[in-house]
C-alpha cells in the first residue's frame, strides 16, 4: 500500500507549482526544453530565464545583434508568451573573465530572477536547468528542490571554453537533487559525479509532423519544383554536420536534390556545399511548415560527425523525421540505433548505400512508417520525468 502511496504521490509533485527554468532563448527553435515546458505549463507556472550563454561573446555581426536583441529584450520586463508560461531576459554577461566579473554577474542575475519570482508571487520554487552556466545561481533563489536537465554534452561544443564549462556543470550536477538526461552516454557520464541521475529520451511532437502524410498539407513553393528525389535535412548546419556525406549523396544523384532546410552557424563553412550545384539552401523556416517541407522529402539525413559531442547527443530531428514517415539514413550515433527504425552508415560510400536502398524500397512520407513512432510522444516523456522528480523528492525528505 505504501509503494501505491508513494507512486500517486510522485505522480503529483509537478502539479500545482512554480518553476524557474534556465534555457535558451525561448524566441528561438522549439528544441526539446520548449515541448517539456509547454506540457509541464498546463497545470504548473513556469518562468522561464532565456539564454544566460555558455560561452563568450565575439566581436561579430551575429553576436553583436544577439546582444542587441536581449537588450532590447530586457525592457519588455516579464512576458507571459502563453498561459502560465512567463519569459525573463535577464542582463547577463556570460560567467567569463575575472572573478570580479563573475562575482558581480552572478548577483545580478540573481537579484533579476528573485525579482521576476517576487512580482510573481512563486511559492516554494523547483529550479530546473538546461544549462551549466546556471550553477552560480541554481540552489541560490530559496528553491525547494534543483533539477539539472542535461541533453548535451556542453563542454565538447567547440566554440564554448570547455574546461570552465565542465567547471561549471560539476558544481551544477553536485547541487542537483536530480539529474535527467536525454542519451545513455549522459546518464553514464554524469552519475559518476551525482548518482541521483535518470535517463528520459526525447518524444516527439507526433500530431504535428504526421501532417507529413496527409495528401493535404500544402508543400512550400520553394521545394515543390526541384528536381526529385528530394533528400532532405532540417536543423542547424554547424560543424557537427558531415558535409562530405552530404557532397557525396548529391554527387550520387545529380538528377535530384539535397535540400538544407535551417540556419548556417556563423562559424560554419559552408562553401565545398555550395559549389555544388544540386544543393539548395533554403533557410530557417517556421516550426509550422516543416511537415510541408517533409512532405517533399524522399529521404531525410542525419549526417553528424561522430564525435564526443554527437556520442552523447539525441538528435530530436531523428524522432521528427520519423513522424513524418520518411525513410532516414543516419551517421552511426547511439542513440539513433537505439531508436531502431534508421538506416546506419558506417562510412561516406556507406551513407550514400544506404539513401540509395531507401529511394528504392519506398521513398516520400508513409502513415504506417510513421506510426512506428507514435508511442514516443512528449506527453509520455513528461510523465515520466513527472514520476521521476516525484521519487526524487520524496527520497529527498520534500513535501509535495
Amino acid at each position: 500500500m505504501r509503494r501505491t502511496e508513494d507512486m500517486d504521490l510522485a505522480r503529483r509533485a509537478l502539479r500545482g507549482r512554480d518553476l524557474v527554468v534556465f534555457s535558451n532563448d525561448w524566441d528561438g527553435d522549439p528544441l526539446s526544453k520548449v515541448h517539456i515546458m509547454r506540457i509541464l505549463s498546463r497545470d504548473n507556472r513556469v518562468l522561464w530565464v532565456n539564454s544566460i550563454g555558455n560561452r563568450a561573446p565575439k566581436a561579430n555581426a551575429h553576436d553583436i545583434q544577439r546582444i542587441w536583441k536581449k537588450l532590447s529584450s530586457f525592457t519588455e520586463g516579464i512576458r507571459e508568451v502563453e498561459p502560465n508560461l512567463f519569459v525573463l531576459a535577464p542582463l547577463a554577461i556570460p560567467f567569463y573573465g575575472s572573478e570580479v566579473v563573475r562575482g558581480a554577474n552572478r548577483e545580478l542575475l540573481r537579484l533579476q530572477v528573485k525579482n521576476a519570482m517576487r512580482k510573481l508571487r512563486f511559492h516554494r520554487p523547483i529550479s530546473w536547468s538546461f544549462l551549466p552556466a546556471s550553477a552560480p545561481v541554481s540552489g541560490t533563489l530559496g528553491e525547494e528542490f534543483v533539477v539539472y536537465h542535461c541533453v548535451d554534452e556542453f563542454s565538447a561544443f567547440s566554440d564554448t571554453n570547455g574546461r570552465h564549462i565542465a567547471e561549471l556543470e560539476e558544481r551544477l550536477l553536485r547541487r542537483a537533487n536530480l539529474v535527467i538526461t536525454s542519451a545513455e552516454r549522459l546518464r553514464e557520464n554524469k552519475a559518476k559525479v551525482n548518482p541521483n541521475t535518470v535517463l528520459v529520451r526525447h518524444g516527439v511532437d507526433f500530431q504535428h509532423f504526421v501532417k507529413a502524410c496527409d495528401a493535404s498539407t500544402p508543400i512550400p513553393e520553394d521545394i515543390a519544383n526541384l528536381p526529385k528525389p528530394i533528400i532532405g535535412f532540417f536543423g542547424l548546419m554547424a560543424d557537427w554536420v558531415d558535409q562530405e556525406a552530404m557532397i557525396a549523396t548529391a554527387k550520387a544523384h545529380p538528377e535530384g536534390s539535397v535540400v538544407v532546410i535551417g540556419k548556417v552557424a556563423p562559424d560554419c563553412d559552408v562553401s565545398k556545399m555550395k559549389e555544388v550545384p544540386n544543393i539548395h539552401f533554403l533557410g530557417r523556416k517556421p516550426y509550422s511548415s516543416l511537415p510541408g517541407y517533409s512532405r517533399a522529402f524522399d529521404v531525410a539525413l542525419m549526417p553528424f560527425t561522430v564525435n564526443e559531442l554527437t556520442l552523447n547527443a539525441n538528435p530530436l530531428k531523428v524522432r521528427e523525421y520519423l513522424a513524418a514517415g520518411l525513410p532516414v539514413v543516419s551517421t552511426d550515433i547511439p542513440e539513433v540505433r537505439k531508436v531502431g527504425l534508421c538506416k546506419i552508415a558506417t562510412s561516406t560510400e556507406d551513407f550514400v548505400r544506404k539513401v540509395d536502398e531507401c529511394l528504392a524500397e519506398g521513398p516520400g512520407p508513409d502513415r504506417t512508417r510513421a506510426e512506428r513512432i507514435f508511442h514516443e510522444s512528449w506527453d509520455a516523456r513528461v510523465e515520466e520525468i513527472r514520476s521521476f522528480v516525484g521519487e526524487a523528492m520524496i527520497k529527498a525528505g520534500r513535501g509535495l
